[in-house]
């Protein structure tokens, strides 16, 4: 599995993670508000084909570990912060797609998960629109986010947020540079 997201193009990275429980279990925390929100994002998701989701980020509750303060570039983006976006397709619990739209702008995720008997391989497909600095940041909280998931799964206290990911995204800068 690679550590990091690779860029399969200018604009889509893809990750893949092995995680510490059943699809079951994995399917539950990408789909239900509340386990979603201890290491992602809360808000509902209507599962069916075309239903509305929120995602409602709240990333300095998502762990109880002292955190330092957002960077300078993210440093103004409040500290709740609310998008929405309507479900491609879904086959549960071994696919979920979804658009994100925020500003005026749409992108994709989508979520395959495979069993690997008590564990469950995650590939993640996130279509983005922006700058590559943008690009930098999404590859970087994604990175940040399943690193809080993993600890979660394995029941384990979730780092703090910005701590894993302002490092991650000023490696992310110097490998995607260029």
């Amino acid at each position: 599995m690679q550590e990091y997201g690779v860029l399969l193009d200018d604009d889509t990275v893809r990750f893949e993670r092995l995680l510490p429980a059943p699809i079951e279990r994995v399917w539950a925390y990408i789909t239900e508000a509340d386990k979603r929100a201890r290491w992602l994002a809360g808000g509902d998701f209507q599962l069916d084909a075309d239903g509305n989701i929120e995602l409602v980020f709240r990333n300095s509750a998502l762990s109880t570990e002292p955190d330092d303060p957002p960077p300078p570039q993210h440093a103004d983006l409040p500290d709740v912060m609310r998008f929405g976006g309507r479900i491609t397709e879904i086959d549960p619990p071994r696919l979920l797609a979804h658009t994100w739209e925020y500003d005026d702008e749409c992108s994709e995720v989508r979520y395959e998960l495979e069993p690997l008997g008590d564990e469950t391989r995650l590939v993640l497909t996130h279509r983005l629109v922006g700058s590559r600095e943008h690009v930098i940041s999404a590859c970087a909280g994604w990175h940040a986010h399943f690193h809080i998931l993993i600890t979660v799964l394995a029941e384990e206290t979730p780092p703090a947020f910005w701590k894993t990911h302002t490092p991650l995204e000023n490696a992310y800068r110097d490998r995607l540079s260029g």
